[in-house]
């Protein structure tokens, strides 16, 4: 560790070649900001897919159906669900999508009973702005996710087209779960008599809640089996593998981008080793000074390596608090086949740049500081 009477002597050190402190940090800002929306996205998948013991929902889907639009189920199957042993409760769900395919701002309208809503999402989904019963009463009424809300700039009393729909916002809802953060909750009438659907009695899937999440796969199964010889036979997954299946390819993308993140690194390693050689190559005289003056071999290597701290540090801060205002003020998330995953500033990430910012500064300033460190007096006095 150094003393913190040698920070001021570092500081003075860095700030000797303003302009190539600044390019560096710059440097390093843009690296860890990209870094930073990476370790975002793998965030934001893991939470959209990684099973918990905890959860206890089943999606039933029109067997060999992707996107929302081709998924048409009878609504009346609802009642045969419920008899299912295992099952807890089934709200049939319409869904209407701007787009299919993969894309970072889709509008995704799902229609609900709106006498069930409150039974069905009360642990999942709370209110920040507006009134539920107001949502109730209109038939146009929609509940709108935070993050659609924020990035279509909208709020309370406001008017909201998209998809060919034109609703009246009652509500801002906001919730644990990716899936309802980024869409607009509305009645399933509504959606169902909407102008150029006119879908009276289909739906495109049912969420059902079973009594023990340890029977998720039975249940899941017992389903299928009521409706394999259906005209419209199913296809029952728990919700976040569906979001899985659903969102494959996309999720191979983001994989593939955590060798994006790894670049970034190597990028900031690079950047701050070569700020750190260059300042220790130009002050190879004045090191033999400080060595004349009683410093020591090690205090010096640990003034250096402070250097290569002070330099990633600030340019990691600075990216990573970037990083996270462009993901909370753009609201922007992946989606695919109306399915989300979050691209939110987790506040995670503040710790998690601070410590890859400290570990790489100190990598970067080893090599250095040993050379410096090893070098004779006389040695540094006949250098040019």
């Amino acid at each position: 560790m150094l003393a913190l009477k040698f920070w001021p002597v570092v500081l003075k050190q860095v700030t000797r070649s303003r302009t190539r402190s600044i390019l560096t940090v710059l440097g390093v800002a843009t690296a860890m900001f990209l870094f930073a929306v990476v370790e975002s996205l793998q965030e934001g998948m893991r939470a959209a897919t990684e099973e918990t013991a905890e959860d206890s929902t089943l999606i039933v889907y029109r067997e060999n159906r992707y996107c929302p639009f081709t998924s048409r189920l009878p609504q009346y199957y609802e009642d045969r669900i419920r008899k299912v042993p295992g099952v807890a409760g089934v709200v049939p769900v319409r869904i209407t999508v701007s787009n299919c395919r993969a894309s970072l701002d889709v509008v995704t309208f799902r229609g609900v009973p709106p006498d069930r809503f409150t039974e069905a999402y009360r642990q999942e989904v709370q209110m920040i702005a507006g009134s539920i019963e107001e949502w109730r009463t209109r038939t146009d009424a929609a509940l709108l996710g935070e993050v659609l809300a924020r990035r279509r700039g909208l709020g309370v009393g406001d008017r909201f087209d998209a998809n060919g729909l034109t609703t009246y916002v009652a509500g801002i809802i906001t919730s644990d779960q990716p899936q309802d953060q980024n869409v607009a909750y509305v009645h399933l009438d509504f959606l169902q008599y909407a102008p150029g659907m006119k879908d009276r009695g289909i739906v495109t899937q049912f969420n059902v809640k079973v009594d023990d999440p340890a029977k998720l796969e039975e249940v899941a199964v017992a389903i299928d089996r009521e409706f394999k010889s259906d005209p419209e036979p199913t296809s029952t997954r728990s919700e976040k593998a569906f979001v899985a299946r659903a969102a494959g390819d996309v999720l191979e993308l983001i994989r593939f981008s955590r060798w994006l993140g790894w670049g970034c690194l190597a990028a900031v390693l690079g950047l701050v080793g070569n700020a750190v050689v260059l300042s220790v190559q130009g002050r190879v005289r004045d090191h033999a000074v400080l060595q004349t003056l009683g410093f020591s071999g090690s205090l010096i290597a640990r003034m250096i390596v402070a250097e290569g701290i002070l330099l990633s540090l600030a340019g990691g801060m600075l990216g990573t608090v970037l990083a996270a205002m462009a993901l909370h003020w753009s609201g922007l998330s992946l989606s695919n086949e109306g399915l989300s995953i979050s691209l939110n500033a987790d506040p995670r990430m503040w710790l998690w740049g601070l410590i890859v910012s400290i570990a790489l500064g100190v990598l970067a300033g080893l090599v250095p500081a040993w050379q410096a460190s090893h070098r004779e007096i006389a040695t540094c006095f006949r250098a040019v």
